[in-house]
């Protein structure tokens, strides 16, 4: 028996966006549906409908023109509203009033707002700075930029004009930050000096020059201030402050101009763990109403809410989180550690802010439930409606966390899709219960199905691989530099042919919700049975002396078995009562098959820079093979550790 967690209450149900769409449709098309799974099905059975409709209730900017898709004989060809026009920055600058657009803090170093009439106001004034140096529609314009007012500006300044924004985090090294931007040569470069850390103050201008002076065709590199560690040296007349940059002129004959529905908005990279990062192409229209959509609908964000999503500038959650201000309502940006220089700093923030929307990822819920972390009992939360959480699966004992230790009275609309689409498949949405260990749903226009090896749809209850197979608006334009098409084809169409194949492993339970066990390059096969990493990591969680694991698979004597690596609490040693407890549990919460054949201990689990557990690079090393791009990762170092480990060799 399933236990639900949360339902929403009449009032809830009624005033939300997503029944006012409802109603719309009934208003306008004469549709009537009372129920998330009715419009579901009929957002996938006619999703021409879905689409054109969406656009229409969600007031974009812009003209719409008459074609809803171009529908081409192979899936990644075919392109939606392809004689509509539009400008993405219009869209999420529609507002111009004293209200908070944007408010900052960085730990407790610094703290900022912008209101709409500003961030309009100096978003034009750099556009305008770019196009006095040249910038021109499909230039390139990069970032090196924590996660802060400036780089927000910088971003839609460069969309404005019809350039491509991509960026990276401040914290990657200079071969990090040089295998993404290396690849897509940027002409302006805008770069964060420096970034406060765990009350550490981090100065990136050593960097910022050395990655300045390897990129062929650079022309400026544009400072965003934010630590007091002055400007990079030995760049000349080359390196400028953005509120020097910004044009000094006056401003009121700027216009947005329209470009097409697909022209290029995005770049966003791979992680690139296991080789040099892809560069994928995402469309400005695909990406803005795919945002708005999933904010609207599934978020339930309105006007005037207070939006929060913890993320760096190298996660697609940052340019999920940008496209809030197309809702007009406030962004809250955080840049640091979500622990420093309290555990509860967020919830501060929270309580501080009005914050109506709390986003994080399941392993920050994870960390904090085992520090002990109570906000119901410290923090008032008064405003806060939804708790989103991405990244990875969230186990079934965090979602009771949620419910027990943050807010009773709370959606958790738990999520995922990835950089791929830079939105999401499955989500949540405001008119369901939610039940533990599921998300609530797939995306209204999403047409997801679970197949297995043989490409037929698997039932409910059963796993395989998340495919979606009718076309979406926000499916990328192409990678950048893949000569026609070959490795785009070949990471989404090679394994079913003209299907999305996304490389999720998951379920769709009997309450349409869905259950994702891991990645499907990550999933383990002892005697020939294939299980979702996330089912054995649900399992450890309960383990109270383990603070993280990862688990992979090895070769061996012609099979695979499972090897679990454990990180414990500080002074504990692995013994044989925490192994039986392990595999205790495993097994009669899971089955004997998920039970690991070997369990090490390990001082740290190495882990990409936007935190997520990488299995792939753990299995890459135990199997002797070299990784190829470190600079991806948060600790590399830690790689080390699990070379010829000789409880592997026996």
């Amino acid at each position: 028996m399933k236990k639900i967690l949360w339902k929403p209450s009449e009032e809830r149900f009624n005033s939300s966006n997503i029944k006012k769409y409802m109603d719309f449709l009934h208003i306008r098309y004469n549709l009537n549906f009372d129920d998330y799974n009715s419009l579901y099905q009929w957002s996938v059975d006619d999703n021409l409908a879905f689409w054109n409709t969406f656009w229409y209730f969600s007031g974009i900017k812009g003209e719409k023109g008459e074609i809803i898709l171009d529908k081409q004989k192979e899936f990644y060809k075919s392109r939606f509203f392809t004689d509509s026009k539009l400008n993405f920055t219009e869209n999420l600058l529609k507002r111009r009033d004293d209200g908070d657009a944007i408010v900052f803090w960085g730990e407790d170093q610094l703290k900022k707002r912008i209101s709409f009439k500003q961030l309009y106001e100096y978003v034009v004034r750099t556009a305008m700075a770019l196009q006095k140096l040249g910038v021109k529609e499909n230039d390139i314009v990069g970032g090196y930029t924590a996660n802060t007012p400036e780089t927000t500006i910088a971003a839609l300044a460069t969309a404005s004009i019809g350039a491509i924004w991509c960026s990276c985090s401040p914290d990657f090294g200079i071969d990090g930050a040089f295998d993404r931007l290396g690849q897509v040569k940027p002409k302006v470069l805008f770069a964060t000096n420096g970034y406060y850390y765990r009350g550490k103050t981090f100065d990136n201008t050593s960097k910022i020059t050395e990655v300045a002076k390897k990129l062929d065709g650079l022309e400026k590199v544009v400072i965003l201030p934010y630590a007091e560690v002055g400007l990079p040296r030995n760049l000349g007349r080359k390196v400028v402050d953005i509120y020097d940059f910004m044009y000094k002129g006056d401003i009121s004959k700027f216009e947005f101009k329209k470009f097409e529905f697909n022209h290029p908005l995005y770049i966003l990279f791979t992680s690139g763990t296991t080789g040099v990062p892809k560069c994928i192409v995402h469309g400005a229209g695909g990406t803005l109403i795919q945002h708005l959509k999933e904010h609207k609908l599934h978020c339930d964000i309105k006007p005037n809410d207070r939006v929060f999503y913890f993320s760096t500038c190298s996660w697609m959650m940052w340019n999920w989180h940008t496209s809030v201000l197309a809702s007009d309502a406030t962004l809250l940006l955080y840049d640091g550690s979500p622990l420093n220089p309290t555990p509860e700093v967020l919830f501060d923030y929270a309580d501080a802010e009005g914050m109506t929307l709390f986003g994080t990822s399941a392993k920050y819920l994870d960390i904090i439930a085992k520090m002990g972390v109570n906000p119901s009992k410290t923090h008032n939360l008064k405003e806060l409606r939804t708790l989103a959480c991405t990244g990875s699966p969230l186990s079934p004992e965090n979602y009771d966390y949620v419910y027990s230790s943050i807010k009773s009275d709370i959606h958790l609309n738990c999520f995922s899709g990835g950089t791929d689409i830079v939105s999401c498949f499955i989500t949540g949405n405001p008119i369901s219960d939610v039940i533990s260990g599921e998300m609530q749903s797939i995306g209204l226009g999403m047409a997801v199905k679970v197949f297995g090896d043989d490409g037929k749809e698997m039932p409910k209850g059963k796993q395989g691989e998340l495919v979606c197979v009718k076309n979406f608006p926000s499916q990328p334009n192409c990678f950048w530099n893949d000569a026609e098409n070959k490795k785009f084809k070949k990471s989404y169409f090679e394994k079913y042919p003209n299907v999305w194949c996304h490389g999720d492993w998951i379920e769709i339970t009997q309450n349409n919700g869905v259950i994702i066990s891991g990645r499907a390059d990550a999933v383990l096969n002892p005697g020939g049975v294939r299980i979702g990493t996330a089912e054995i990591y649900n399992q450890v969680q309960k383990i109270p002396e383990v603070l993280e694991s990862v688990v992979v698979g090895q070769k061996w004597d012609n099979d695979e078995r499972v090897i679990l690596f454990v990180v414990l609490k500080d002074g504990l040693t692995l013994n044989d009562d925490i192994k039986t407890r392990i595999k205790k549990v495993i097994r009669e919460n899971a089955t004997p098959r998920h039970v690991p054949d070997k369990i090490i201990q390990m001082r740290a689990i190495p882990k990409t820079k936007n935190g997520k557990i990488t299995e792939i690079a753990v299995k890459y090393v135990i199997q002797g093979k070299e990784i190829l791009n470190k600079d991806s990762l948060e600790n590399p170092e830690v790689l080390e550790e699990y070379k010829n480990l000789p409880e592997l060799q026996c």
